[in-house]
């Protein structure tokens, strides 16, 4: 049939809409002319338009900035909850994996380290969505039901008793939203705004308020990191805040508050610490932030991870964050945010980089590896006052590459004729690094940046005695010596530090590599025990004008004013130095030398057990060498512990050092320009003037002092080794024939008798 055929019409459609029109449709023409539907317009109440537009006024749009919604809260370590496989938590002590499927609902625990504890397999009965690992125990939580409380499970694989699980129900209407452990307690923050602490054994401890929802917790040891929404952010701006705890038997608030800053229109994606407990954030653009607590608590940019992924859809997934070494461990994920579960994702390591200018060019790169250098060893002050040992190798390795990273820009700066730079290089480095740069700015013709830097190199040398003396002072209290060490004995003691360190230096310019080794081991101010023995004045004497007891009067040597005309005796040389300067003080002590006899110094060694004890063993062994006496002799040398003779080669060494043959032959022409200095302002003007000679001078006054000394230094050390005392000129008969007896009863007892002049 042909009606059955499809044909398009040709004729016009009638209509194109679907709404058919009715009887009581109007025209919108007629409506914008005033007419209704049946022409008449002389009624004025029938048209609508007029009146319609005063009584319905415009509503007004806002065009400001927009609020953000506020970011949900989540687990630092863990993948979304929707995932129905997925990691719970990867942190560095190992891994927790979540299943949810058809088949199983289960919970594997892995450890990094199997020493810590073996792996676990749980079944998720109560369908937990958080957990969080520790060395102690994990951590697990589910939120709450129309008939079930919120529940917070632990199971405490360390404790030592035979239950190692504690199961705790939240208040009805509050559920977990993030949690986290530390060392020896653990830390829930609910939807009531309520933080809850509990101890490692199910013990509830504190609780507070916290200013605003949740976002995500971190502990580390003692510290609690929380991060919360402090107020609504605007045009795609979290604004979040950051409370910083340690809890431990003093428990503070280190960070109360504080704005987290992040990039623009990003969110938080992790949360932690380093391995040494410093904070850390990542935020969704990659950028790797660190808490700078030298800086005011201030976070500075570590690392940009999209720098490194190659396309935009590629993202790294943090881990973990460790300072020595400087790694950032995170895992690569290719079109995603999150790893999958299988298979297992390898752990990438990216390097840390501060965001400086110029990173291209060789200032600008050494700029950026000296204060990398000092913000990644921060920890160590943190660790040391908050009672943790601390690795001293580490921390003088990063001290010595600090220093040599500031010489290098010191002399980039050199080269560039950039002396101003150059003295502002000087005011970050040590005082020995100053040293070598006044030896480089001398030996390149620049008079006037080397007199700059000495004034440096003074004031750094009055800093470092004056924080010396405060830690004398604070020391002192701890002592358990009878001596009581008094201001003039402290500022002897001081200035006998700046004789060596100087000339420890000027050793070092002589090409001496066997005392180079020394002021490594002086330079840390705390370690007093190892430095006393290097110091040769005599601080055990509690008075301060006190003379040497261990000096011999006598004119029967002519050694020392002969053959070896200074340094033969060490604390002559160094008591005369001293007493010299002292003239216009209470006068005449130098000149009223008290003879002392051997035995009161041997008795106070032997009862009191101090700091300075084996530098007053180490002067008594050697006045025996020089005692004519022989029975007293070997009384004082069956007394001396054997211990003191690395003492003793090391304060042999001591006086070879050409500032001191220079100040021994300038002190009187200083005094006389000055005659108002005391000792330690002379210490001072001598250092000063001594650094103005050229390097040729310098070198020649150390020649001088090893020539002089180091033949006499060389020959004592071989007698003390061999156990064989010999007097120096004329000795009689008598004596050598007594000290082929050192065993006889007889002549120990005869000693008792022996009258000295």
């Amino acid at each position: 049939d042909d009606d059955d055929f499809l044909v398009p019409s040709t004729g016009r459609v009638r209509k194109r809409g679907a709404i058919l029109d009715d009887e009581n449709s109007l025209d919108t023409g007629s409506l914008k002319l005033g007419q209704d539907r049946f022409g008449d317009d002389d009624d004025a109440g029938s048209t609508m338009a007029p009146e319609a537009a005063p009584s319905m006024p415009l509503r007004p749009v806002y065009e400001g900035p927009m609020p953000t919604p506020p970011q949900k809260a989540f687990q630092p370590g863990s993948t979304p909850a929707h995932l129905t496989h997925r990691f719970m938590m990867w942190n560095s002590v190992g891994i927790v994996r979540g299943y949810n499927d058809e088949q199983d609902n289960a919970i594997d625990v892995e450890f990094h380290d199997t020493a810590v504890h073996h792996a676990m397999h749980l079944t998720n009965s109560l369908g937990h969505t958080m957990a969080d690992l520790s060395q102690e125990a994990v951590l697990l939580a589910c939120p709450g039901t129309e008939e079930l409380a919120s529940k917070l499970q632990c199971l405490h694989f360390s404790s030592w008793d035979t239950n190692k699980e504690w199961l705790v129900d939240l208040p009805s209407g509050e559920d977990v939203k993030a949690l986290c452990l530390g060392q020896g307690w653990a830390a829930v923050a609910t939807s009531a705004l309520m933080l809850r602490l509990f101890s490692i054994g199910g013990l509830q401890r504190e609780l507070f308020s916290l200013p605003g929802p949740v976002v995500c917790m971190s502990g580390h040891g003692e510290q609690l990191l929380i991060v919360y929404h402090r107020a609504t952010g605007f045009d795609g701006e979290q604004a979040l805040g950051v409370q910083l705890l340690q809890l431990s038997h003093k428990k503070r608030q280190l960070i109360s508050g504080e704005p987290l800053p992040l990039s623009r229109r990003s969110y938080l994606s992790w949360l932690g610490f380093t391995a040494e407990g410093t904070p850390c954030c990542v935020d969704s653009d990659g950028v790797v932030r660190m808490l700078n607590r030298s800086l005011g608590n201030t976070w500075t940019p570590v690392c940009n991870t999209r720098e490194t992924c190659k396309s935009k859809s590629d993202h790294y997934w943090v881990v973990g964050v460790h300072e020595n070494p400087q790694q950032l461990r995170c895992i690569p994920c290719k079109g995603s945010r999150y790893p999958p579960t299988l298979p297992r994702p390898a752990v990438a390591i990216l390097p840390f980089k501060l965001p400086l200018c110029q990173t291209t060019t060789e200032k600008g790169q050494m700029e950026e590896q000296f204060w990398r250098s000092i913000l990644f060893h921060n920890h160590h002050s943190f660790l040391s006052s908050s009672g943790y040992e601390v690795d001293e190798e580490s921390q003088s390795r990063s001290q010595k590459e600090q220093q040599e990273l500031l010489m290098k820009m010191f002399a980039l700066s050199c080269k560039l004729d950039r002396e101003f730079r150059c003295v502002e290089l000087a005011d970050l480095m040590t005082q020995n690094a100053v040293t070598l740069a006044i030896r480089y700015a001398s030996r390149s013709r620049r008079l006037a940046l080397a007199q700059r830097l000495s004034q440096i190199a003074l004031e750094k040398s009055n800093q470092v005695q004056e924080d010396e003396a405060e830690e004398q002072d604070y020391s002192s209290v701890r002592q358990t010596s009878g001596f009581g060490q008094t201001e003039p004995t402290a500022a002897r003691f001081r200035q006998t530090e700046a004789e060596e360190e100087l000339g420890e230096e000027e050793e070092e310019e002589g090409g001496e590599t066997e005392e180079a080794a020394e002021p490594r081991k002086r330079s840390n101010p705390f370690a007093k025990e190892p430095g006393s023995p290097v110091r040769p004045s005599p601080t055990p004497v509690s008075k301060a004008g006190r003379a040497n007891p261990f000096k011999v009067a006598g004119s029967g040597k002519t050694t020392s004013s002969s053959g070896q005309p200074r340094g033969t005796n060490i604390l002559d040389n160094m008591t005369s130095s001293r007493k010299s300067a002292t003239l216009s003080g209470p006068a005449g002590r130098q000149n009223k030398t008290p003879i002392l006899k051997p035995l009161a110094p041997r008795a106070k060694s032997k009862n009191q057990s101090t700091l300075f004890q084996m530098t007053g063993t180490k002067t008594t062994h050697q006045k025996t060498q020089e005692n004519p006496e022989p029975a007293a002799d070997q009384q004082k040398q069956a007394d001396v512990p054997p211990p003191t003779s690395p003492a003793e080669n090391t304060e042999n060494k001591r006086p070879k050092t050409g500032f001191q043959l220079w100040l021994e032959e300038n002190r009187k022409s200083i005094l006389a320009d000055n005659p108002d200095l005391d000792e330690s302002d002379v210490i001072k003007e001598a250092m000063g003037q001594f650094r103005t000679l050229t390097a040729d001078e310098r070198l020649s006054w150390t020649e001088r002092a090893k020539g002089q000394t180091g033949e006499v230094a060389e020959m004592k050390k071989r007698k003390r080794t061999e156990g064989g005392v010999e007097n120096e000129g004329t000795e009689d008969d008598e004596n050598n024939a007594k000290k082929k007896k050192p065993l006889d009863a007889t002549s120990k007892l005869s000693a008792f008798a022996f009258s000295k002049d």
